[in-house]
């Protein structure tokens, strides 16, 4: 495994996002774990900012996807308070750089929930599931990116809104959804475009973070993953999402 400066490539992948500023391709050769490693030493120049840490997010959460990327594994990021942003409020398109958005469905955790975990152990650790939309942003030049590209700039989290909360045992089970710019529908999906089910992508989850010695928390939030391919942003637009059982929740682009 070649050694790199894996403090000074989270500096640089932490400032691109920070500033809103392209970067260009890391030219390492990464590991899977080296790109982990920038990832959660990027993460924590936030939380050194003041932010806090309220989650995970998982991504590559179709076969589909998985296939398209030559993996076999979901990938996942880290949610922090910074990102949260309050349904119906509005982003600023120049915070971004390649901002993309995608329906999704959150689990609020109860119960400290880690290691490899059956669907009802993972389901008995949800206080409410509820709609969200995840904001991906790729800080990379040109939007072009490796595997390990991806995973070091945090699986391209910059940004999530949640809707109402709703009781844990709503059945999840191939809800179908619409997201929509301006009321009208830009995608159209299922929640179980999510690993056949979203309870599945939480039972990764536990999984995943074992794996990088951590747990989820209490108040923890975890994005299951895009029900649908995402979709650009652009200025000027209200972006809503409508989940069968569960709601809507939405957000404004502004300039």
């Amino acid at each position: 495994m070649m050694h790199y400066d894996l403090a000074s490539l989270a500096e640089r992948l932490d400032g691109a996002a920070h500033d809103a500023t392209a970067t260009p391709q890391l030219e390492e050769a990464l590991t899977l774990e080296q790109a982990y490693a920038i990832q959660r030493l990027s993460v924590q120049r936030r939380l050194q900012r003041g932010e806090r840490r309220i989650g995970i997010k998982m991504g590559f959460t179709s076969r589909a996807k998985m296939v398209q990327m030559g993996v076999s594994d979901m990938i996942w990021g880290r949610l922090t308070s910074g990102m949260l942003v309050e349904d119906g409020n509005s982003i600023r398109l120049r915070d971004y750089v390649h901002p993309r958005v995608e329906p999704e469905v959150a689990f609020l955790i109860s119960r400290p929930l880690s290691g490899r975990v059956t669907a009802p152990q993972a389901l008995a650790a949800v206080e409410a599931v509820a709609p969200a939309l995840e904001i991906i942003d790729s800080r990379y030049q040109d939007f072009r990116f490796s595997l390990t590209d991806v995973v070091a700039d945090n699986s391209s989290s910059s940004g999530f809104v949640v809707g109402p909360w709703r009781s844990a045992a709503t059945d999840l089970d191939n809800l179908g959804l619409v997201m929509a710019f301006d009321g009208r529908p830009q995608a159209f999906g299922s929640t179980a475009a999510i690993l056949g089910h979203p309870l599945r992508s939480l039972v990764a989850a536990a999984r995943v973070v074992a794996e990088a010695g951590e747990t989820l928390q209490p108040g923890d939030i975890v994005l299951a993953g895009g029900a649908t391919a995402a979709s650009a942003l652009h200025a000027g637009i209200h972006v809503s999402l409508e989940v069968e059982s569960l709601g809507r929740c939405g957000f404004h682009v502004e300039e």
